[in-house]
């Protein structure tokens, strides 16, 4: 398996090898050991989690307070994804920017991201089916959204008719998330 750096200090894209025949293909998608050297830390996933979207379907941008912070590590099993972490580490040198990469089922690509990051992602097949681990448990009280088009962070989306649950169209700008975090 191979690992790259982003533009963004700690996010990591993972490009398996993938081996296939005319019975199909076999690819491993998690090694603890190449994982954990390619990000330089130790991690232990409680949680996997799966879903379905359907075209337009944007999902985040999600993330939970400290001390519930989640670490991601995600992937596209079915269809293709438009996936964007940005960074919301007050103290990093690349707080406010944004990656973003297409996840699919034929590039079979996974991005880390790790804590203090926000996690959205874009259905572009007509469904698409997305699993990640988890570094924490999902923590109602605990998690948040910060507006997908929000013009202080500039996200590139590659379509702008997008559909949203209410919770991510009751989003707040990044802004907003930081005045609230001044005041705790």
């Amino acid at each position: 398996m191979k690992s790259y750096k982003t533009n963004i200090s700690d996010l990591v894209v993972f490009e398996p090898t993938i081996y296939g025949d005319d019975r199909g293909f076999f690819f491993e998608s998690y090694n603890r050991t190449s994982f954990e050297n390619a990000i330089g830390k130790s991690y232990d996933f409680v949680q996997d989690n799966h879903s379905r979207s359907s075209k337009g379907v944007l999902r985040g941008l999600h993330f939970q307070h400290e001390p519930y912070s989640q670490g991601k590590l995600v992937r596209c099993v079915m269809g293709q994804v438009f996936d964007v972490a940005v960074d919301i580490r007050p103290e990093s040198a690349d707080f406010g920017k944004w990656f973003g990469i297409l996840l699919s089922a034929e590039n079979k690509k996974q991005l880390w991201i790790p804590e203090g990051f926000a996690h959205g992602f874009l259905t572009l097949s007509d469904h698409a089916e997305f699993v990640y681990k988890a570094t924490n448990y999902y923590t109602p009280t605990h998690e948040d959204s910060i507006l997908w088009n929000d013009a202080e962070i500039g996200i590139e989306w590659p379509i702008n008719d997008v559909v949203l649950s209410d919770k991510d169209k009751k989003a707040k700008k990044l802004s907003e998330i930081l005045k609230v975090r001044k005041n705790k």
